[in-house]
């Protein structure tokens, strides 16, 4: 059956090129049969974090926020693509996930990341891994590490050179991992109710 993937992504500067590799996993995950859609922190656009969605009375958080919170709840997984600043993790991405808790849990989360040279965004995805866990998500050993991001996809996300061939096939390793660990966390969530 096909997955439902949410791929997130939370540049927020003004010539993105994070959101080369945000569209290739998208639409690697499409070509698989999968539903994948993009959520865009830039285009959602939360606030600052000052109440979790679930500080909300029912019916009265932002739109925005609502909407997201369904789709996140009715999603099976989730991958992560992230640029690093300054040895660490970007703000727009980390607020837009604070917003949320709950709506996490139990499903797994895998983590590309991405920079314009050569150490590829590693240190911002080791820090998503231990963020993302603390959220509830199970985040799957397999990684996509880009970079230079202009050396290994095009503008229009389409893989470049040897660099390319390389982000080809690390992705079906990449996909395959989600995904069983995706099938297995259904099979485990319908079959006995997570603990809390």
């Amino acid at each position: 059956m096909p997955l439902s993937i949410l791929v997130f992504y939370g540049s927020y500067r003004r010539d993105r090129r994070g959101i080369r590799l945000a569209e290739f996993v998208l639409n690697g995950f499409m070509q698989r049969g999968d539903h994948a859609e993009l959520i865009d922190a830039k285009a959602v656009g939360l606030p600052m974090l000052d109440r979790m969605y679930k500080e909300y009375e029912k019916g009265t958080a932002p739109a925005a926020m609502e909407s997201l919170a369904a789709d996140i709840r009715a999603a099976d997984a989730f991958v992560f693509v992230v640029g690093e600043y300054n040895w660490g993790v970007q703000p727009g991405l980390k607020n837009l996930t604070d917003h949320f808790l709950e709506e996490w849990f139990w499903r797994p989360a895998a983590v590309a990341s991405y920079s314009a040279g050569r150490l590829s965004g590693v240190r911002s995805a080791l820090s998503w891994h231990g963020i993302l866990s603390e959220m509830g998500m199970v985040v799957i050993s397999s990684t996509l590490a880009v970079g230079p991001i202009e050396q290994v996809l095009n503008a229009q996300a389409q893989p470049l050179g040897d660099l390319g061939l390389r982000l080809d096939r690390d992705f079906v390793r990449f996909a395959d991992d989600l995904a069983w660990w995706t099938e297995a966390a259904k099979m485990q969530r319908a079959r006995k109710p997570p603990p809390y």
